[in-house]
């Protein structure tokens, strides 16, 4: 590329001279390409070592004049074709112009201004573009990534770090270079050259550890291998980033979307030396996570930027030290002390924000009012003038809210409040008459538990007081921190939570402390309209919900009617439809059952869209890889906390058997619902933790006895009788009976746990576990999790494709990989839309992955066995109709191992049957067979219909109108559908001349890289020649059997001698486009060996065919009528497969050529090494190029 002239002292230094002019010279790196030697070995690994700008530009053009000693680099490039193209264009268009000039100093001048003024027409046409925002030296790097390991332009450099690499015992010093999908290392050492690329998603296992023998390193472990990386400059920043893009890649396994850039992120306020957009993308995605996690709030915030503060808490009459966080819709606080304050302001309750007077004692503060009449007084803040006008610009974008924040809380489970919504008028009992969900529905405006508790008389028990006691302690506190989204989150309100919600604020708060009512009043009407959209639709989430909505807490009165029923399925159903990739999963219902209880029906479906897809991921979808996932994390837990009974769960297997119906159900289908529900309390406020500290708890509780068992059996008995007595001494409700009580029938009943002394041990000593200690666990948990799925898909489609196919269990394991890889490719070097498109999880594992024909036809042109040079791609586009049964442009992998199979492994008929339907419909397309009406017109009115025929065709379509009103009719049609049909050779259709010429082409073109080329070459001139007689007899045949017709009886007979030459002609000219070499220009030996044999274009008995030069043209030996008919096709002439098969079995060089087994493990390598070929070929070009320029 063109470069801002620069001023370069020592031209010589490090650099040799290969072209030269009086005034440009033309060099090339020492160390690049051949030769060198030592020297060229040092100047190679310095630039390695040090990240010379030259391995990304090994070649350069200088400017020189006789009377100076400064030279001027005008030009670069990272390839000897690049820098050739702007030494051709100075020495056409700048040598001659400045070769007239007398002053050395003009022309110095006039080249500068010329390449400067190339650089600036260069720069205005790509403004139109968009811009790069990466510095230059980020830019060069990701040049020299793409040159070492041969990417495309798609594949984009996130960052790059010099470290070693540890090859046996001796480490390699080089750079390590992380992009969106590739781990890629490059190091070259006095002439040892050393690459590593290993993708993202074949990555099982991440680790950062220090040994002794790899002091403070990172392990990269893939299935087959692990690879070592140390000696980082900062190997915190570098693991973090390799944690983001191995997760981003285990997403796109998981779901199989592929990464989009952000691209409305805000540009930088000044250029950031070597970090990229992208790694400034990834840093933005991390920040916003946990800011999001942090706060609980929606997976579109974004967080604007955050700045240290104190905030003025009236509470305790203090100011709290922390950190205030603005987003686009957010303004959220929280102190450095854990627990100590958490506050979140949501914009659309904000009315005043505004600069206080500051003072010594409260410098630069800034207060903010709510519409609720709260007020907070944030100070010491840095920059109050620039944070009071960002939080102004993301007011203005902040619809006005219909409602306060007081509004909508005090509808939730008060049905008697003042401010609940009053019934709907009789004028619009019309309105809602017609719609599945209204404000009049019983569950629209309360809990199930308050309508089955409203006509209850009063309990003053102990137990009614206690509650009432609870109650008035949350007002107290209400009325000290506030109450709703604004409330100040303290270490007090943990207590009351640990200390149970009350019944009648249990929904209220489980809204606030999920983060459901943020989004809720965001989407007024939202869950209404989905409720209308969803029922009446039939799919398979649907069937499931209705066959669990029985099932769903059947012990509870409140799901023993219609009223709870309904609920559950509008709810349950609305998920499905607003999410369809998860759909609806087991254990949703018993979740969505007890958020019935206690919430109007949209306040459960919000809250059962945070569990899903905030609070916990990925638990219900398919495949249960979240709940999967946190099993992993727990048994990770219990190694660490419970070492001794870790080691003898483990043998037992007993942790993955319990571990998965306690947390997909937190709880709640094995511990009595009175107690289970205080769980789900803790949960909402506390996270997964709460979770994972109680199971542990229930472990350390049970050890002695369960270090005891000896069999599973006797461990889940033991855990169960225990869950089973865990109860809530303080609830007022009436017992419910448990589904596990069968558990505890024994002589000793187990004594009763209570659930508040669990939850206070499992905080005494388990409260150490962190939110961000797990999600690090997390993350390696899901690395395995998602692998061993992927091992167990793989496995099963091989299982599969055992019985219907007769490649090995290794061969197809690795066609199932290479196949798999090109879709994962499609996902993040295509387009991403069209990838997702692809891949549907619910489908069985064979038809999970599905590739296009662009992708087939690489397959193709590496793995099958036959190549056909430049008709491959037409061959390979014909088999992918041929196996696209279905007809929406994607080929699913049992499907291509069906076509694979039949070329590798089927008989000579078999393989004969394929390659004989590649050259008719559906497999030839109509823009191949120009003649395909012609020869609908040989299938279909090839015989004259008399008034016989007519009738009979009468009398079939009367049947048939009778048949279509018996229903027994398609019964039958259904039953005959579904009958496997056996293809015989005889149910295949005849062939026309056009698809003989198609085939005869195909097979020269197969066979032009043989050892038994020219042997080849004679049998298919002979079977070809023998087809064209046998279809010539046929058509003779079909003639002379018709009926006379007046316009043919007076027509001359046809001349057989003639229509044959003119079918031969056809073939001849085939091929003769398939610019073959004759076989009649044998060698003398040839024709002496074989002198019966006839020549490849000549005709087996009459010999009135010749061809005469095949790279020029056909030349039909004959009169003039023959030669004009050389180029019409015959419509009348057809062969069958049959006669086909017959005559090339009186070929042996065919019969050999088709039944020769071959192997595919060859090409199965080649396959995968495809990429390390390209790069070893493009430098090896690059090289020879090099040597015969020196």
């Amino acid at each position: 590329m063109w470069i801002q002239p620069e001023e370069v002292l020592l031209a010589g230094a490090l650099w040799v001279s290969e072209r030269a002019n009086p005034f440009f010279i033309l060099q090339r790196r020492r160390g690049h390409g051949r030769g060198g030697g030592l020297s060229g070995l040092l100047v190679g690994t310095l630039d390695v070592v040090l990240d010379s700008s030259a391995r990304v530009a090994p070649y350069r053009i200088l400017l020189q004049t006789a009377d100076s000693q400064i030279y001027w680099n005008i030009a670069s490039g990272s390839s000897r074709k690049e820098i050739t193209e702007h030494w051709d264009w100075l020495e056409s268009n700048l040598l001659q112009t400045i070769s007239i000039f007398d002053n050395d100093e003009d022309v110095t001048t006039f080249v500068k201004g010329k390449i400067s003024g190339i650089i600036a027409e260069e720069n205005r046409l790509k403004q139109g573009e968009e811009q790069e925002e990466d510095c230059g030296k980020f830019r060069e790097a990701e040049l020299k990534m793409r040159r070492l390991f041969g990417m495309p332009d798609e594949e984009k450099l996130v960052n790059y770090y010099s470290c070693s690499f540890w090859k046996g015992r001796v480490p390699r010093q080089g750079w390590l270079y992380l992009s969106v999908n590739h781990l890629c290392f490059y190091s070259f050492l006095l002439g040892k050259e050393v690459t590593l690329v290993v993708q993202w998603s074949e990555v099982t296992q991440l680790e950062k550890n220090a040994t002794l023998v790899f002091p403070e390193s990172v392990r990269v472990s893939t299935r087959h291998t692990e690879h070592f990386f140390s000696m980082f400059l900062n190997i915190n920043d570098t693991f973090k980033l390799m944690e983001q893009l191995a997760n981003i890649a285990m997403r796109q396994l998981l779901d199989n979307e592929a990464f989009a850039a952000d691209r409305s992120l805000p540009k930088p306020c000044k250029t950031l030396k070597n970090v990229s957009a992208l790694k400034r993308d990834l840093d933005a995605r991390a920040k916003n996570e946990r800011y999001r996690t942090m706060f609980r709030l929606t997976q579109d915030e974004r967080l604007d930027g955050h700045t240290d503060c104190t905030l003025w808490t009236p509470f305790a009459k203090m100011h709290v030290v922390g950190q205030l966080f603005i987003s686009n819709n957010y303004i959220c606080f929280n102190s450095r002390e854990e627990d100590l304050c958490q506050l979140i302001i949501p914009l659309r309750e904000v009315s005043i924000v505004e600069k206080a007077d500051s003072s010594s004692v409260l410098p630069c503060p800034v207060s903010i009012s709510t519409k609720n009449k709260m007020n907070f007084l944030f100070a010491n803040l840095k920059d109050r003038d620039f944070l009071v006008q960002r939080i102004s610009d993301f007011l203005q974008r902040t619809p006005d809210s219909s409602w306060g924040d007081t509004s909508p809380l005090s509808l939730i489970g008060h049905s008697g409040s003042s401010s609940a919504p009053s019934c709907p008028a009789a004028g619009s009992d019309s309105v809602h008459r017609g719609r599945h969900y209204h404000a009049a529905l019983p569950t629209a405006s309360q809990g199930l538990l308050q309508l089955y508790h409203r006509d209850a008389p009063e309990d003053l028990g102990p137990k009614a007081m206690k509650e009432k006691m609870k109650e008035e302690a949350w007002n107290i506190h209400f009325s000290e921190f506030g109450r709703g989204v604004c409330m100040y989150r303290t270490s007090r309100t943990r207590e009351l939570v640990l200390n149970g919600i009350p019944e009648r604020l249990r929904g209220e708060l489980w809204l606030l402390f999920s983060g459901a009512q943020n989004e809720m009043a965001t989407h007024p009407g939202y869950y209404g309209d989905l409720v209308e959209q969803a029922m009446g639709l039939c799919s398979l989430a649907t069937e499931e919900i209705e066959r669990d909505l029985h099932r769903s807490m059947p012990e509870h009165r409140a799901f023993q009617n219609d009223t709870g029923i309904a609920a559950l399925r509008r709810v349950l159903t609305a998920y499905a439809h607003r999410n369809p990739g998860i759909g609806y999963c087991q254990a949703m219902n018993i979740v969505t059952s007890v958020l019935l209880l206690y919430c109007p029906e949209e306040d459960a479906f919000w809250l059962l869209v945070a569990l899903c897809e905030r609070m916990l991921p990925d638990y219900y979808n398919t495949r249960v890889v979240g709940a999967l996932v946190d099993q992993g994390v727990f048994e990770e837990l219990t190694r660490a906390f419970l070492p001794l009974l870790h080691e003898h769960m483990q043998a037992l297997g007993v942790i993955s058997t319990i571990s998965l119906s306690w947390f997909l159900t937190l709880f709640l289908s094995v511990m009595p619902f009175d107690s289970a529900v205080l769980l789900v309390d803790c949960f909402f406020y506390e996270g997964i933790k709460v979770i994972f500290q109680v199971a542990l708890a229930v472990l350390h509780d049970n050890m002695d006895a369960l270090l005891s068992c000896n069999d599973e059996g006797e461990a889940m008995t033991i855990l169960g009788r225990y869950l089973d007595n865990v109860v809530n001494k303080q609830t007022v409700a009436p017992p419910i009976p448990h589904l596990h009580a069968l558990l505890t029938s024994g002589d000793d009943p187990p004594p009763e746990i209570d659930i508040f002394d669990l939850i206070k041990s499992s905080y005494e000593k388990f409260g150490s576990l962190r939110s961000d200690v797990i999600e690090q666990m997390r993350f390696k948990q899901r690395l395995k999790v998602i692998q061993s799925l992927e091992d167990t898909a793989k496995r099963s489609v091989v299982r599969a494709m055992m019985t219907e196919s007769a490649f090995s269990i290794e061969e197809l394991e690795e066609l199932y990989c290479l196949f798999k890889s090109k879709h994962m490719t499609s996902c993040y070097w295509g387009s991403s839309s069209s990838a997702a498109e692809r891949h549907d999880p619910s489908l069985p594992y064979l038809e999970q992955y599905r590739i296009d024909p662009a992708q087939f036809t690489q397959l193709f042109a590496a793995l099958a066995p036959w190549t056909c040079g430049g008709h491959t791609s037409a061959l390979s586009a014909r088999l992918f109709r041929l196996l696209d049964q279905n007809q929406d442009g994607l080929v699913n992998f049992k499907e291509f191992i069906t076509g694979l199979s039949g070329m590798y492994h089927g008989d000579m008929t078999e393989k004969l049957k394929l390659f004989y339907k590649l050259h008719l419909p559906p497999a030839l397309c109509p823009e191949e067979a120009e003649s395909a009406l012609e020869a609908t017109h040989f299938f279909t009115e090839d015989e004259p219909r008399g008034e016989e025929g007519m009738d009979e065709e009468d009398e079939e379509k009367k049947v048939s109108e009778e048949k279509l009103k018996d229903y027994r009719y398609y019964l039958r049609m259904w039953a005959k559908e579904k009958e496997p049909k056996t293809e015989t050779i005889k149910d295949l259709p005849r062939m026309n001349q056009e698809q003989f010429i198609d085939v005869c082409k195909t097979l020269y073109n197969m066979f032009s890289e043989e050892p038994q080329e020219q042997q080849l070459y004679h049998a298919i001139a002979t079977v070809a020649s023998l087809l064209l007689r046998i279809g010539e007899v046929g058509k003779k045949f079909n003639n002379g059997s018709k009926k006379s017709d007046p316009a043919t009886a007076q027509a001359p007979p046809p001349d057989p001698q003639r229509q044959g030459g003119a079918g031969e002609a056809q073939v001849c000219r085939a091929l003769a486009d398939a610019q073959l070499e004759p076989a009649a220009a044998q060698t003398s030996d040839e024709e002496a060996r074989d002198d019966t044999s006839v020549s490849s274009y000549s005709v087996v008995s009459t010999g009135s065919l010749q061809c005469e030069d095949i790279g020029d043209d056909t030349v039909l030996i004959g009169g003039g009528e023959s030669r004009r008919r050389g180029s019409v096709l015959d419509v009348d002439w057809s062969i069958t497969f049959e006669q086909v098969l017959a005559s090339l079995l009186t070929e042996p060089a065919l019969v050999d050529y088709f039944e020769r087994k071959r192997d595919i493990q060859n090409k199965m390598v080649a396959c995968k090494a495809q990429r390390a070929v390209e790069r070893k070929t493009s430098s090896a070009s690059d090289h020879e190029l090099t040597h015969l320029s020196t």
